[in-house]
């Protein structure tokens, strides 16, 4: 099964087991790249992340895509003064590809009848 089989505890509703997995070199890069912008500490993160050399995770890294720049963060405090609250709101545009209506086909018009 995995090299935890062994660990398992007993509960009321039966033995329980947590299955831990490592990150993919992907989930590695991307947590990195949420935590740093400049390159070698995204490199150096992403290496502890995974137990990779540093060499092997830099040049995945630069075949990677870089993180999108026009994600809009807003930061929030709700609440009462004596507790406030964070609320972070991140707002990604869509990457739609609106056509002009003089390109789209027109419909044939039905009368009804």
């Amino acid at each position: 099964m995995s090299k935890n089989k062994g660990q398992a505890w007993k509960t009321k509703y039966g033995p329980r087991r947590v299955r831990q997995e490592a990150p993919t070199l992907e989930e590695a890069i991307a947590a990195a790249q949420g935590l740093s912008e400049e390159l070698d500490q995204q490199a150096e993160i992403a290496a502890s992340l995974m137990g990779l050399p540093y060499d092997e995770v830099r040049a995945a890294l630069l075949k990677a895509n870089p993180p999108r720049k026009d994600v809009k963060t807003s930061v929030v405090l709700a609440g009462p003064a004596s507790a406030p609250r964070t609320i972070v709101v991140e707002r990604k545009p869509s990457r739609r590809i609106v056509t002009p209506a003089a390109a789209r086909p027109l419909r044939a018009l039905t009368s009804a009848g």
